[in-house]
């Protein structure tokens, strides 16, 4: 488990991420229009995993804000923003925002996400919810960078995973 904090305060994830190197775990998410993804639909491009606790936070926001930025600049890659939240909050989201260059995806029907990704916060006020964390996953299926955010209120390192893209 991944020991992080919200707010200063001491929380746990049910496991650690993916190790760099392994096969990045399959998943099966539902889109904004309620239909279902996996990772397989992604084959051949580089995923960005944009993972964070809920849509409807300051910092989550400006995560989804500042991803879908850049991803228009990036070439043969997908920027997903994942999170429990529900497929309607996330377009009610993208939409007031304008946001067109990430792809909103909830977990709400399954929590293996959560739980093969090491995600899923499994103390404090906010357990069940997913953890700050970056996955990149190369166009071959591979684990090329991960960040688990050690503080919940505290932003990914966005230039370290771009860079990771390269």
């Amino acid at each position: 488990m991944a020991k992080i904090t919200l707010k200063g305060n001491a929380i746990e994830t049910i496991g650690t991420l993916p190790a760099k190197g392994s096969a990045a775990p399959n998943f099966t998410l539902v889109k904004t229009d309620l239909s279902e993804v996996t990772l397989a639909d992604y084959k051949g491009k580089k995923i960005v995993l944009n993972i964070f606790p809920s849509i409807d936070t300051p910092v989550c926001a400006t995560s989804v804000r500042q991803f879908n930025k850049t991803a228009g600049e990036l070439t043969n890659a997908v920027v997903l923003c994942i999170s429990a939240d529900l497929p309607f909050a996330h377009t009610r989201f993208c939409e007031t925002d304008g946001l067109k260059n990430v792809e909103s995806l909830s977990v709400f029907r399954s929590n293996a996400f959560g739980k093969d990704y090491g995600v899923t916060i499994t103390t404090g006020p906010i357990a069940g919810l997913l953890s700050r964390a970056i996955v990149i996953i190369d166009a071959d299926g591979k684990v090329i960078y991960t960040e688990q955010v050690p503080e919940i209120a505290q932003e990914p390192n966005y230039d370290a995973a771009l860079a990771a893209l390269k």
